[in-house]
């Protein structure tokens, strides 16, 4: 596995949000955790640098990102901006989705994650 910096500092936060999680990453989580697509591992709520993540494939190297009404403010644009560049900067891929796609059309979100995955 790839390493990725580690803020230690974070964990406290991250154990947190694993035991919060919305909705939305429940139902996500529930598709995705136990190797169900391709065989791959997924995490939730990983730390990567200075950030944690929805979920994250670390041999695919794919982040996957639930957008909640917060982010579609001017502020919460520009901090996933910010996210994402530094995330793609360590040679990541990060797909976002809207919580409500994840509840319309979960099967589709499925397609697209998959399509990410390598064989």
């Amino acid at each position: 596995m790839t390493k990725y910096h580690y803020n230690g500092r974070l964990k406290p936060f991250s154990r947190q949000l694993r035991s919060n999680m919305t909705e939305a990453e429940k139902l996500l989580w529930s598709r995705i955790r136990r190797k169900q697509l391709k065989g791959k591992q997924f995490f939730r709520q990983r730390i990567i640098g200075c950030y944690i993540v929805d979920f994250f494939c670390p041999k695919d190297k794919l982040v996957i990102e639930l957008d909640g009404s917060q982010h579609y403010t001017d502020q919460g644009m520009k901090k996933d901006r910010a996210r994402d560049e530094f995330l793609r900067s360590k040679g990541l891929t990060v797909l976002r989705f809207p919580d409500r796609e994840v509840f319309k059309n979960i099967e589709g979100v499925l397609e697209i994650i998959f399509a990410h995955l390598k064989p």
